[in-house]
């Protein structure tokens, strides 16, 4: 159907993925498709984006959406489906008491979203069982800052990023992870050289390539890296005893604790000691410092240990709220901050007021008009799940996340929804690992349907706007929420007309008593009109009532939050690596590839997107691989007790040896054994409560393969039976990675079964059989349209994948050039562009090396060229390592 052109507006609204919170221009087009732009006036982004938001407007379709609220899998009303939640919750919190339920929502949410969530819970049925998602990336950070500042704050700007004269990346693969922040420190450091980078960080990402220093620390070596590190800046003499004098307390119990020298230091970490005093050296010689760090701090038994240890640095040096330094964590999920300034955490109230202090309660009691407020901590996100596995939760609600596939001991995770007596969960997809275990779904709205606001990770809270309708019944979380609430009795707390009145609430509870004693106060935006809220432009809070804008980072002059305004040095020591001879023998690390997001719900909808990264993958060291008898592109498995995943093996000097990295992303939808956090133990720092996501213990060993497979079909191919698999979007249909543990003679049947192929279908079928190599090659066509295409092999199937998948999206009106379906590559001049390097653009390896190969010598020279590597920029470092190896080619 096509828009009116009244309809064809561009609307300003923020990106829905990472904490860097970038600003976008949706505009709706005549023909119903959506145009993504960058926002030139958004200060976080200035007009760039990653690959991942460029590709938005393909994410946007309604193929899988849950459409209608279902109650045990049926069709219901919403009055059906809100009157039986309410009904459930309230006779579990009769029967049972408040304790008995739980929700668990999800830094995807709007803070509007999440407030009205925290207030049901907390305030009116009088238990602090809400955590977040956000607990699994964030958590520690969130912990270490109220150690050290009384409150939950980060006290920098992204413009210190582009001021430093250091930064320091620690546990950080920015350059994939947060691409437009690493591409205004690379252009920061193209402006001035003379700016150092250093990447602490166990494995080599792209985000190393760029570094005068690459740190390939040992896990869970930073508390003592930055313990040393504080003994070396007291014996060479620079710390700010001004600062520490006037503004903080505790320094000579935490130099105590940090008494270790670089031998040790060296000992902990496997660091040489000549790369120790590099780092030491220049960090205590350079003022203008920001560490910069994110999962591979927190993700760890001893991560609030590290955000203390990184602190305490910034701390002794007065080296906090000046332009260029800072301690600074940059936050995975877009609205991880908007959660936590709502009170997001089990152990926190909303507008950063806390849970353990009677004040606070009773403020947030009052202002609320609550019949209750929660006196205690609730349950923590591995917690509240191990709760529901023992029966003490009784009814969940799951809002906008993905649990089955995202917390350790997945699997333990699975059963517990699956026995628990009544799940909730609302979400976008009729089908996920977490919605088929539901008792009730309710259909919300997702990005580009939905109104609120959002907070990135330097404080700076953006407005999403809707520029698409609502489909079906869907309806936003607020307004879920908002209803149970009404029909368990609560009707005048939660009548909320739309999520600016919700917004003013939560700005005014921000101001009440306030008066500087708390670090988050909005209340200048009390009382914002409707209008008011939809011309909403970005801003850093605090925003006080009637106080003029002014600097917006926090402590360069003290004004800590604590009792005596002081920050507190928090003595931390590095443990001991105590690993049992028992254990397996490599050490697991999980996390983000470049073009892929949480549980790919969203991001699996992007044949651009999957291109780069289409199946899951182990990485190992060359040394580790040729000890176990595992080859490039075999399969694999890798081992934690009763738990398997299968992937495909990387090997790559990137990762050091007796290590492992593989992705986070995969989940049942797309392949068959890859949630890689069923391998996972549900190990805590105690302190924050958040998973050890990045060291598990697990063994490797060759998958046995009697026959590789790859098949691309304009239909959805189904891969039950085939015992590894993968699956990912193409231009014009799929593409499948498979393989068998068994040869087979009856290829047309295994064939039809794959792609559904009824008997009665009329299809010209193309093949090719080499019985002897096990080489099978077959295409089927309707008309002049490619259908499907399957190669099979006894080794890794050698097809130009990318090609292949291409020609679903083309005619095949000659019989003739069919057979280049069968060999598997372009004939003659064909475009074979090779494995995808940019996203943005397109462009594959073969691509950039043809470029080079006619004269474009550089980065940037492709770049002009292609274009590839002038969006977001994430790709750089790919085309890089192409340049140089066709360099070296064209030099022997």
């Amino acid at each position: 159907m096509k828009l009116a052109p009244s309809d064809c507006r561009t609307v300003k609204t923020t990106c829905p993925y990472c904490g860097v919170g970038c600003g976008i221009l949706a505009r709706r087009n005549e023909e119903g498709t959506v145009t993504i732009s960058g926002d030139p006036t958004h200060p976080a982004n200035f007009g760039r984006l990653c690959s991942k938001g460029v590709a938005l407007g393909e994410t946007l379709d309604l193929e899988g959406r849950l459409l209608t609220p279902e109650v045990n899998g049926a069709s219901a009303t919403w009055d059906e489906a809100l009157s039986l939640v309410a009904e459930r919750f309230s006779a579990a919190v009769a029967e049972h008491g408040p304790e008995s339920v739980a929700f668990y929502v999800s830094g995807q949410l709007l803070t509007e979203d999440y407030y009205v969530a925290n207030k049901l819970m907390k305030g009116f049925i009088g238990s602090a069982n809400i955590d977040t998602n956000s607990r699994l990336c964030m958590a520690s950070s969130v912990a270490g800052h109220r150690r050290a500042f009384g409150s939950d704050t980060v006290p920098g700007c992204y413009e210190d990023l582009e001021l430093a004269d250091l930064i320091v990346l620690v546990g950080s693969n920015l350059a994939w992870c947060h691409p437009v922040l690493y591409q205004r420190i690379v252009a920061a450091k193209a402006a001035r050289p003379e700016m150092k980078i250093v990447v602490v960080d166990p494995r080599r990402t792209v985000t190393a390539d760029t570094a005068d220093l690459h740190l390939a620390i040992d896990p869970d070596g930073d508390v003592a890296l930055f313990c040393g590190l504080l003994s070396h800046l007291k014996n060479a003499g620079v710390l700010d005893e001004a600062y520490i004098a006037n503004h903080t307390e505790g320094l000579d119990a935490a130099l105590a604790a940090a008494d270790i020298g670089p031998e040790q230091v060296a000992s902990q970490t496997g660091l040489t000691l000549d790369e120790i005093e590099r780092f030491y050296s220049l960090f205590a010689a350079t003022e203008k410092t920001v560490t910069l760090y994110s999962q591979g701090v927190n993700q760890s038994v001893c991560g609030t240990d590290k955000v203390n240890a990184i602190i305490n640095c910034h701390l002794a040096t007065g080296r906090i709220g000046r332009p260029g330094m800072g301690p600074f964590s940059i936050t995975g999920q877009p609205n991880a901050m908007g959660g936590r300034e709502a009170g997001g955490l089990a152990n926190m109230l909303a507008c950063h007021m806390d849970l353990e202090r009677d004040d606070h309660r009773s403020l947030v009691r009052d202002f609320w008009q609550s019949p209750v407020i929660a006196d205690r901590a609730g349950l923590k996100a591995v917690e509240l799940f191990q709760a529901v596995a023992d029966g003490r939760i009784k009814a969940l609600w799951i809002m906008a996340t993905n649990p089955v596939d995202s917390l350790p001991d997945a699997d333990g995770v699975q059963a517990a929804i699956a026995s628990c007596p009544f799940v909730v969960v609302s979400d976008l997809l009729a089908e996920t690992d977490t919605a088929r275990h539901a008792h009730v779904k309710l259909p919300s709205t997702g990005w580009g349907e939905k109104d609120g606001t959002v907070t990135n990770s330097e404080r700076r809270i953006s407005r999403q706007r809707a520029f698409l309708p609502a489909p079906g019944e869907a309806k936003p979380d607020w307004w879920q929420m908002g209803q149970v609430a009404q029909l368990m009795g609560h009707h005048e707390a939660f009548d909320y007309p739309d999520p600016a009145s919700i917004f003013r609430e939560v700005a005014a509870l921000s101001a009440q008593d306030n008066a500087g004693a708390r670090d988050f106060d909005i209340g200048d935006c009390a009382d914002m009109t409707l209008h008011d809220y939809e011309r909403l432009e970005p801003f850093q809070w605090p925003r006080p009532k009637d106080t003029a804008p002014g600097d917006a980072r926090f402590f360069a002059k003290g004004g800590f939050f604590t009792a005596n305004r002081k920050a507190r040095f928090v003595p931390v020591a590095p443990a001991g690596r105590e690993i049992s001879e028992a254990s397996p023998q490599f050490r697991l690390n999980s996390g983000r590839v470049r073009d892929h997001w949480h549980t790919m719900t969203r991001t699996g909808k992007s044949a651009r997107l999957s291109a780069h990264t289409a199946e899951p993958f182990a990485e190992i060291h060359p040394d580790d691989a040729s000890r176990l008898g595992i080859t490039e592109a075999s399969i694999v498995e890798v081992i934690s007790g009763d738990h398997k995943a299968r992937l495909r093996a990387l090997i790559t000097r990137r990762q050091k040896a007796g290590r492992l990295f593989v992705p986070m992303h995969w989940n049942g939808l797309f392949a068959s054994a890859a949630r890689i956090n069923a391998l996972i133990p549900p190990v805590m720092d105690p302190h924050s409560g958040q998973p050890a996501l990045k060291s598990g213990r697990v063994a490797i060993r060759p998958f046995k393969v009697g026959l590789f497979g790859f098949a691309v079909s304009s239909n959805k191919p189904d891969p039950n039976g085939c015992d590894y698999w993968a699956l990912a979007r193409c231009k014009g249909g799929w593409r499948l990675e498979f393989a068998l543990t068994r040869t087979t003679d009856d290829i047309d049947g295994f064939a039809a079964r794959l792609f559904r192929e009824a008997a009665a279908q009329q299809l010209e079928t193309l093949a090719y059989s080499d019985r002897e190599k096990h080489d099978e090659r077959r295409a089927s066509f309707d008309g002049s349209r490619l259908l499907n295409a399957l190669y099979l092999s006894a080794e890794p199937v050698a097809v130009s994948r990318l090609w292949a998948a291409e020609q679903l999206d083309k005619g095949y009106d000659l019989r003739q050039s069919r057979y280049r379906i069968i060999a598997g590559r372009p004939l003659g001049d064909g475009r074979d562009p090779g494995a995808i390097v940019c996203s943005c653009f397109g462009v594959g390896a073969k691509d950039i090396g043809a470029a080079v190969r006619s004269g474009s010598s550089s980065v940037d020279a492709i770049g002009r060229a292609l274009k590839a590597g002038t969006n977001c920029g994430s790709c750089r470092s790919e085309i890089q390592e192409i340049v140089d190896a066709e360099s070296v080619v064209a030099a022997e």
